[in-house]
């Protein structure tokens, strides 16, 4: 009898899109950081994804000072593999938005494969009631804001991981961040296994229907064959439904109240870890093992906990 597939659970537990006033349970404070993320981690989340925010009035921020606190509570209590984000603002340098993994040089961090449109602001319809001045102007400024991530940027976030050794998740919100990944691959500025974390539903990118789950994988076939892993991320209302698909179709899975603050049809979660809960039983429904840390570092061919920067 053959063994079952492992699937990699990410898990993003805060993030940079969602806002303090949206939900009363995501997370602001290093304390609330660390313990999503270690409930997360319990639950079956191999990686976490991790954004810092200023514990004051929960304003994202790229500053170490706020990341080391939690990474280290993180560090001290579970074997997850820490991937930090190179997302930032729009408004900051390269070296600005790649701070923490430059200074905490973590086994892997994010990548978004292109320039795009995020048009945050239809959101202000269903959060009319905001605490927060920044939170309004967060949202309503993404109608007139593109997110840079111009070729020169990614090769020099690639140049800046190269350095410590770090590895990426290349997030691609649509079909052409796709080629832009199989143009580094063939410049020989990125290897193999490329981890592949396809983004569907946020308004700028590509849709959150099946047949673009489909398209999407159907391209990463063709320009990558089995030199990627697959993940999906579903944004909002798609999150568990394009997990499911693209579980059965061999893909990874990544939750967490970065991408979605539901857990149900109207329903808040209440943490990242009921998330991870959640597409862990449909994982072991569809007779699947979910991956630990350990099989994840090897999968994606990390360089391991040891040679971390925390």
């Amino acid at each position: 009898m053959s063994r079952s597939r492992k699937v990699i659970i990410t898990c993003a537990p805060t993030g940079a899109i969602h806002t303090p006033s949206m939900s009363p349970h995501l997370p602001v404070t290093a304390a609330e950081i660390a313990e999503a993320s270690i409930a997360a981690a319990r639950e079956g989340a191999a990686i976490l994804h991790l954004h810092a925010r200023d514990p004051v009035d929960g304003r994202p921020s790229q500053d170490p000072e706020l990341f080391k606190p939690f990474l280290t509570e993180i560090r001290g209590q579970t074997n997850a593999v820490i991937n930090l984000t190179s997302g930032g603002s729009p408004h900051m340098t390269v070296e600005e938005r790649m701070q923490p993994a430059t200074f905490f040089k973590p086994e892997l961090a994010s990548l978004n494969m292109g320039s795009m449109n995020f048009g945050l602001f239809p959101m202000l319809q269903r959060f009319p009631v905001l605490r927060h001045d920044w939170e309004r102007q967060h949202l309503e400024n993404s109608k007139n804001l593109v997110f840079k991530n111009t070729f020169a940027d990614i090769e020099r976030i690639l140049q800046l991981g190269a350095e410590n050794g770090t590895r990426f998740e290349f997030e691609c919100y649509d079909i052409s961040h796709l080629y832009n990944l199989a143009h580094f691959l063939d410049r020989q500025l990125v290897k193999g296994p490329l981890f592949i974390q396809s983004v569907f539903g946020i308004l700028g990118g590509i849709g959150g229907h099946v047949e673009d789950l489909m398209h999407m994988r159907r391209t990463a076939d063709r320009l990558f064959g089995d030199s990627y892993l697959w993940s999906i991320l579903g944004a909002g209302r798609n999150q568990m439904t394009l997990a499911t698909i693209g579980l059965a179709m061999g893909a990874n899975v990544r939750v967490g109240l970065e991408d979605s603050l539901w857990l149900g049809p109207g329903k808040l979660a209440e943490s990242s870890a009921a998330q991870v809960r959640k597409i862990r039983k449909v994982i072991e429904a569809l007779d699947l093992e979910v991956a630990t840390p350990s099989e994840a570092r090897q999968l994606l061919d990390l360089k391991g906990a040891s040679n971390v920067g925390f």
